[in-house]
């Protein structure tokens, strides 16, 4: 430090008080004790490791009860109590360096108690993390086997799933062979409504003025209300070609209508994000109109829409589950039919398990793109 009189502490370094001068480092107050934090995290993981381990001899009584126990099941339940333990690494990691930086303060040296405080800190909040989420998955342990299992035994019977299982997946195959087809169309039809929206000039407003007459009332209209409509409203017509459609084409009409307005949005905010001058060149280069959305724009702005565009996918996917109310056997009606032939809710659990297994990977994939774009927009477009 300076002297009062204002003297350099070093050779050719500007005093400390005068303007512009350095002002050397001092450390602050001394860093808070935080042996509290690695006892209660301590405290908390012993809290988890005994809750898991009475969880767990609920679930042998259930299983016991089930007439489904064996070796092979005690062995993974005590291997899971074992697990369990693993929380308290953590919490004693936090409790020991915690004390370590006590005593490295109490012997003077504050970065080595700053360091090591943080390092507690961190520690503590791991264990409190994980034991947030063994919490969880011990509730739901808990609410399956409660009530003498009524939970398990109302949607979880595993010999019902054995039985129901290959029966509800063939139905399953329906509402693959309808969303898949529908996205299609989507596709495809999304994208004409979305350029008839954007049509230019006072020719094009007529056309714009139905487009958003579609959007609007499609969007607003409830998919079930809409399949219904054209499920049993439009056969009763008599109109010819129409009359002779198959229900999973009725099916696959009323998507495509309902996720068509859906989708026009999403294209017209992915063309009308590009920036005009994109097309001021195109134009001057001699591109019609209609080129210029083939060759410049649309290209671009599909880039920018595949993650709402698959978002919508995956509201399709699950909507296909609405087709059962006009009649075709598919998962939803098929699990329908076990559960009036077995008073058990678990058939529905199998088609709930084949709709999110159906899912996962589109939402994997929409996770994806998200990052690698965001990655290619933070390295300068380098993948």
């Amino acid at each position: 430090m300076s002297d009062p009189g204002g003297a350099p502490p070093f050779p050719g370094e500007p005093p400390v008080n005068a303007p512009g001068g350095n002002r050397r480092f001092r450390a602050g107050a001394p860093p808070r004790e935080a042996t509290s934090w690695g006892t209660t995290a301590l405290l908390v993981a012993l809290l988890l490791v005994v809750t898991s381990w009475m969880t767990l001899r609920g679930v042998e009584g259930a299983l016991v009860e089930l007439r489904v126990g064996s070796v092979y099941t005690d062995a993974l339940l005590v291997a899971l109590g074992i697990a369990a333990c693993a929380l308290l690494l953590p919490a004693l990691r936090s409790l020991k360096i915690a004390r370590e930086g006590t005593a490295a303060l109490a012997a003077g040296d504050v970065i080595a108690a700053r360091v090591a405080a943080a390092a507690s800190r961190n520690l503590a909040w791991f264990t409190f993390g994980f034991a947030g989420a063994l919490a969880l998955l011990l509730i739901v342990v808990q609410f399956l086997i409660a009530n003498n299992l009524a939970v398990s035994r109302t949607f979880f019977l595993l010999p019902l799933i054995a039985s129901s299982f290959w029966l509800i997946l063939r139905a399953f195959w329906t509402n693959i062979y309808i969303f898949c087809v529908a996205e299609v169309l989507v596709l495809v039809w999304g994208l004409v409504i979305a350029i008839a929206r954007l049509a230019p000039g006072a020719a094009g407003k007529p056309i714009r003025a139905i487009a958003t007459l579609y959007a609007d009332v499609f969007r607003g209209l409830p998919a079930i209300i809409n399949i219904y409509l054209i499920g049993f409203g439009v056969p009763l017509t008599g109109l010819p070609i129409l009359k002779d459609f198959s229900q999973e084409t009725f099916c696959i009409l009323a998507l495509t209508l309902t996720y068509g307005a859906y989708v026009s949005e999403v294209y017209r905010s992915g063309i009308e994000s590009i920036h005009w001058s994109q097309t001021a060149a195109a134009r001057s280069l001699g591109l019609s109109y209609i080129q210029t959305l083939r060759f410049v724009i649309v290209p671009q702005a599909v880039r920018r829409i595949i993650p709402p565009l698959l978002n919508d996918f995956i509201g399709l996917q699950k909507d296909s589950a609405l087709v059962a109310l006009i009649g075709p056997i598919e998962a939803f009606r098929q699990s329908q039919i076990d559960v009036a032939a077995t008073f058990n809710y678990t058939p529905y659990m199998v088609t709930a398990l084949l709709f999110i297994l159906a899912t996962i990977p589109l939402a994997r994939l929409t996770d994806w793109l998200v990052a690698r774009d965001r990655r290619r927009q933070s390295a300068g477009g380098q993948l």
